[in-house]
């Protein structure tokens, strides 16, 4: 039940990048909150399996920076991605 702590703090970080990052047009809504809410869930599970538990502030550093590098990170890479793959399509259409 407390991975819920973690999939909560994945989500908003994600949704806080989908806003600060810019061509969110270019994406989904959903993209970035999902992708924070996966890495904090895969740290979280994977912190509580070596022992760590709610009382530790380790487990909530890394709760919280893993979603940040995680989006920061994925957003922007798929953001040059699509708009590399639209002008490629735009060149090949001649439009």
């Amino acid at each position: 039940m407390q991975i819920l702590l973690g999939l909560i703090i994945g989500a908003v970080v994600g949704l806080a990048a989908h806003f600060a990052l810019p061509h969110r047009q270019l994406r989904g809504a959903a993209l970035a909150p999902l992708a924070g809410a996966a890495a904090a869930a895969v740290v979280w599970t994977a912190m509580t399996w070596m022992g760590l538990g709610v009382d530790s502030p380790i487990l909530w550093i890394v709760a919280i920076l893993a979603p940040v590098v995680t989006t920061f990170a994925l957003v922007p890479f798929l953001t040059r991605t699509r708009l590399a793959r639209d002008e490629a399509d735009r060149s090949r259409l001649g439009v």
